[in-house]
């Protein structure tokens, strides 16, 4: 119960609630009613039981991570998940540290971009929409720039949908005695990150992704060790973890203006999380969504962007048709119209659309997504949904 609001009894997930469409999407995405039921009540920043509201969120959220030796906290800070990577980025790397950028995606191009304002140093390697970065080029990386710091990672790359390979990724920079940063916002809480499997310095995630919350926070986990380095290191005074971490180990209260109302549906979120099954059952859902969801939009002739091994279990990108009476944008007016708002495209080289596979969803709904692509795409008169030869060619080319 969460102060007078318990856990409401939730409706199948192939039920829409209050009349809403389904969010296929990375974020925001489609809540519980009890989630959406948590926001009805107003709550003081200042008081007790909002201050063990907090200090409930993050001993849960630090439970996911598997830390047994209380060497990490959990820090939570306002605004949308790119504050909290700018956040990180800015109290954890040195003003004269390097770091090695790894970029399959247009969130890796935004960490780059972040690092250009701080004015801290860096360099990239630039996998394109198509590949991950493996351990031997990170290796040989490391090796040709001795002043390299750090690592940064983009866990999930939602603008291509693909998954990429923390674990080795994490082995090699430790080999060579650098530190890593996880971006972790569209994959934590679906995907493991165990510290005792995949060494880190810090990650962040944000309230409205694999968790199932709402947006209007992000959250960084990080070792005690950098936390307690990064004092007087930030750029900014909002964005400073150091500080909101210290000011939260003295009062229980954030620094400024919580989203209290976010952080109350949050706490159902994890609740609701907890009892899924953690990470493990989280993930298999959402694995099992993308399954059903792309087996069926390949038979109407979708082609992913992605070969499946690199699929995530987080949003998938298909190519859009090659057909000429396909147009993107009535695609997604006939798909709304049935209660289904998928994603734009953000690649680069190829027209392309997404679907997620997280938020309150499962199999059934995934069934009623491609019933609605196979309806929309007749009112269309789009006889088939194979990609353009070229679009295939490209792919080819650029993941060789």
């Amino acid at each position: 119960m969460l102060a007078g609001h318990p856990i409401a009894a939730e409706a199948p997930f192939d039920t829409p609630e209050l009349g809403e469409p389904y969010l296929l999407t990375p974020g925001p995405l489609t809540t519980s009613y009890a989630v959406k039921q948590a926001m009805l009540r107003d709550w003081g920043s200042w008081d007790g039981d909002f201050r063990a509201m907090t200090a409930e969120m993050r001993r849960r959220l630090l439970a996911l991570t598997g830390d047994k030796n209380d060497e990490f906290d959990c820090i939570p800070m306002q605004g949308s998940g790119t504050f909290a990577v700018e956040a990180m980025l800015g109290s954890f790397l040195p003003r004269d540290s390097k770091t090695l950028v790894l970029v399959n995606g247009a969130y890796g191009q935004r960490i780059a971009q972040t690092l250009n304002y701080l004015g801290r140093a860096h360099t990239v390697i630039d996998k394109g929409d198509y590949m991950p970065p493996r351990g031997t080029e990170v290796a040989a990386a490391l090796d040709a720039d001795p002043a390299i710091t750090h690592v940064i990672i983009v866990h999930c790359e939602t603008s291509s949908g693909i998954l990429n390979p923390v674990h080795e990724i994490s082995e090699t920079v430790y080999g060579k005695g650098r530190k890593l940063l996880i971006d972790s916002m569209s994959a934590f809480g679906a995907i493991s990150l165990d510290v005792n499997e995949i060494r880190y310095e810090a990650m962040v995630s944000s309230a409205n992704k694999c968790i199932e919350g709402v947006p209007g926070f992000g959250f960084i986990i990080a070792r005690k060790s950098e936390l307690e380095a990064a004092k007087g290191r930030s750029h900014s005074l909002s964005l400073d973890v150091h500080a909101q971490w210290a000011h939260l180990i003295k009062t229980g209260q954030w620094r400024y203006t919580p989203p209290t109302h976010v952080v109350a549906a949050f706490l159902v979120a994890l609740r609701q999380h907890e009892v899924e099954g953690g990470v493990a059952g989280r993930g298999a859902r959402y694995a099992n969504n993308r399954d059903v969801m792309v087996a069926g939009m390949r038979e109407l002739g979708f082609e992913t962007l992605l070969k499946d091994h690199w699929l995530s279990p987080i949003i998938v990108t298909f190519f859009n048709p090659a057909h000429p009476d396909f147009s993107f944008d009535r695609f997604y007016e006939l798909m709304k119209d049935k209660g289904f708002i998928i994603y734009p495209g953000k690649l680069t080289v190829v027209d392309s659309f997404r679907v997620g596979c997280i938020g309150r969803m499962d199999e059934h709904v995934m069934r009623r997504v491609v019933k609605a692509a196979g309806e929309s795409l007749r009112e269309m008169g789009v006889d088939t949904a194979a990609p353009p030869a070229a679009a295939i060619a490209e792919r080819a080319k650029l993941a060789a």
